[in-house]
């Protein structure tokens, strides 16, 4: 099958090569010379390394680059099977480009999206045949994310449904079924890692390190929530969580913060600019966090049981499966444990009765807990 992606920047190149290197030939498309030549660069040093490295062979290398087809011209995907867009998340304009898309390509072509945080059934409302249009959503870097989200609208087929995740299994992913709710799985149950984290440091219960510290140093966690916005970009994962919380009507679960918005606003976007939360150049002084177990602990269970609530709610919510939504989470953000299975080993009443005493104390939406905690609890089970 030919595959085609549409935009040429760091997560469509990422595609591109995923699709390559499961054997399909394939046409990059970017109406933007520079940026083609830009992913061209990019994916041969890239095929370089792994060659470098002995993963692959020069033979296969050479194969998969060969595969690639560079193109500024729309009308090149014609003939194929499966097309992912990958361009800038702007409702207008992917609706401009489907439109063309679906007037080149014959009417068994599946159309997805890349999207991370817009409406699947928004973007094929403007199609004429929208039941061939679906959300497959990578996680950056592409090739070495495991997690991809297969996400149908209410219009989709069953069978582009079935087909599109048959074809993303191929290329050796992960996959998870979601809902077409704001954030998907991921994005929308890991906002409370970053949004939670910004709150207990504005509160002044701790600086940006120890919280980090609390939560990779005893929770298990890769990365802390301030080097990992640092890493993603404050720029980027304001503009998710500032989407997120407009597309669910201002519910103040998805509040964003000042502080992020504040460090975007001064440039201090993370290491892509130097200096985030934390100082990247070169003779920066990196702070110690306070290592006190105990404050360390309330950090962990406090930012925990938020995130556990909400995947307790993505699941009453049927956003998902209860084995789809702790997948979404160990795969596509590499947490260390699913959080619904972590909720049954810490017990479920614990973190309802924490959840309950953060709601009685703040009296805020935020710290509702789910019913579906309640259900649990009150009919003695566990998740698994």
């Amino acid at each position: 099958m030919k595959i085609g992606v549409l935009g040429a920047g760091t997560m469509g190149a990422g595609i591109a090569q995923v699709a390559a290197q499961s054997g399909h030939r394939l046409v990059l498309v970017d109406v933007n010379e520079s940026a083609l030549t830009k992913a061209k660069a990019s994916l041969q040093k890239i095929i370089e390394r792994l060659i470098e490295k002995s993963k692959w062979t020069e033979d296969f290398g050479n194969e998969v680059f060969g595969r690639i087809r560079f193109s500024t011209q729309m009308n090149d995907f014609e003939g194929s099977g499966l097309i992912i867009e990958a361009i800038v998340e702007n409702i207008e304009i992917k609706h401009a480009v489907f439109k063309q898309l679906e007037s080149i390509v014959d009417e068994n072509c599946i159309l997805a999206s890349n999207t991370s945080s817009l409406s699947i059934a928004a973007i094929g409302s403007v199609l004429n045949n929208p039941s061939r249009v679906i959300g497959i959503h990578f996680f950056n870097p592409a090739p070495l994310m495991p997690l991809v989200e297969i996400i149908p609208a209410v219009q989709t087929s069953e069978v582009v449904t079935e087909n599109a995740r048959a074809i993303i299994d191929a290329w050796n992913k992960v996959t998870v079924l979601a809902k077409d709710t704001p954030g998907f799985i991921v994005n929308r149950v890991a906002r409370p890692f970053y949004g939670e984290a910004l709150r207990i440091y504005e509160e002044g219960v701790a600086d940006f390190a120890t919280i980090d510290w609390a939560m990779t140093a005893l929770g298990g966690f890769r990365m802390g929530p301030f080097t990992l916005m640092d890493y993603i970009g404050n720029d980027i994962n304001y503009t998710v969580t500032e989407t997120v919380f407009k597309a669910f009507y201002y519910d103040p679960r998805y509040k964003p913060s000042f502080t992020q918005k504040r460090h975007a606003e001064a440039g201090y976007l993370g290491r892509k600019s130097g200096r985030g939360y934390f100082d990247y150049s070169e003779n920066a002084v990196t702070p110690e966090p306070v290592k006190d177990e105990v404050l360390g602990k309330e950090i962990l269970n406090r930012i925990l049981v938020m995130l556990i609530n909400e995947a307790a709610d993505a699941l009453f919510l049927n956003v998902a499966t209860k084995e789809d939504i702790d997948l979404a989470m160990t795969k596509g953000v590499n947490y260390p444990k699913g959080l619904l299975k972590w909720a049954d080993e810490i017990g479920i009443k614990n973190v309802l009765e924490q959840l309950e005493t953060l709601f009685e104390e703040y009296g805020e939406d935020r710290y509702r807990p789910s019913p579906m905690l309640k259900r649990m609890v009150r009919e003695g089970k566990n998740f698994f």
